[in-house]
């Protein structure tokens, strides 16, 4: 496999522990999110006298933490989807071409599974 970045069992170790970790990290702010969301809906339902204001700001605070679940939902597919390819033995590789990740990148953003240039036409093509 000439193709495979050369990556050493001890950076791929290292790479594993912080992917359990981001993810471990998204799924406790995801909790801590649905239990916010949760205190915020039952208090504008228990409020006895109602201000559109608060309802105002209460419903911009959902939407706002609705964007950052999604965002931290996707993260988390990327960071499962990277786990499972150290345990496929193609961590480094892109899922898109198969073309070898830079090491300087999996150390930034260890759930990459693009190329840099990969990651930007797939942006722009949202």
């Amino acid at each position: 496999m000439s193709n495979v970045p050369k990556l050493d069992a001890a950076f791929i170790e290292k790479q594993r522990h912080r992917l359990n970790q981001v993810r471990a990290e998204l799924v406790a702010a995801a909790r801590a999110g649905e239990s916010e969301e949760d205190n915020v809906r039952s208090q504008s339902a228990s409020s006895g006298s109602r201000e559109y204001e608060d309802d105002a700001q209460r419903l911009d605070m959902l939407e706002l933490e609705g964007n950052l679940v999604a965002r931290d939902v996707q993260r988390l597919e990327r960071v499962n989807r990277a786990l499972k390819k150290i345990e496929e033995g193609t961590y480094g590789l892109s899922d898109l071409s198969g073309q070898p990740i830079p090491r300087e990148r999996l150390e930034a953003v260890p759930e990459s599974i693009f190329t840099f240039a990969e990651e930007k036409a797939r942006e722009a093509q949202r």
